[in-house]
């Protein structure tokens, strides 16, 4: 718990994340776009400073990696990467879309995460947010390929 009367520094808080979650550019970048602009806000409210609610927020509540076997029209095995972000589920279940493209990681992944927990909070419904996919491309592949892949992801 931080001191009553600190505030958040956003180089200080940057550091951290970055050191929790090296190499993952593109989560870095999207959590310092909503730090710089939430942070003022933060420090005006000494109770989420305390609570320390901005690191609460960039930590996704599970992360899952997983590899994903499936079988090509030539009968040859292939394998990818599969992950499932569980960002946050408090106001509801999680709630995300899947991508399926060669340049997928978890730093895309937690970026978009991250970015979904706010969509699905401005609609109102009752959705935590969260998001999937793999490093697979479905480009030039077989309508039986992608399907043999998703029955695999899932």
């Amino acid at each position: 718990m931080m001191k009553p009367g600190q505030t958040l520094d956003l180089d200080e808080f940057m550091q951290g994340l970055i050191k929790r979650n090296p190499g993952e550019i593109e989560f870095h970048q999207a959590v310092e776009e909503v730090a710089t602009s939430v942070i003022p806000f933060i420090n005006e409210h000494p109770q989420y400073v305390e609570n320390r609610i901005l690191e609460r927020m960039t930590e996704p509540d599970r992360t899952i990696i997983f590899r994903v076997c499936w079988e090509d029209d030539e009968g040859n095995v292939r394998t990818n990467r599969g992950y499932r972000i569980q960002f946050n589920n408090a106001i509801g279940p999680y709630k995300g879309g899947l991508r399926f493209h060669p340049s997928v990681n978890l730093s895309i992944l937690k970026f978009l995460g991250f970015e979904q927990t706010f969509k699905n909070s401005l609609t109102t419904l009752p959705m935590g947010s969260g998001k999937g996919g793999a490093d697979f491309n479905p480009k030039g592949k077989s309508e039986r390929e992608i399907m043999r892949f998703c029955q695999a992801f899932m």
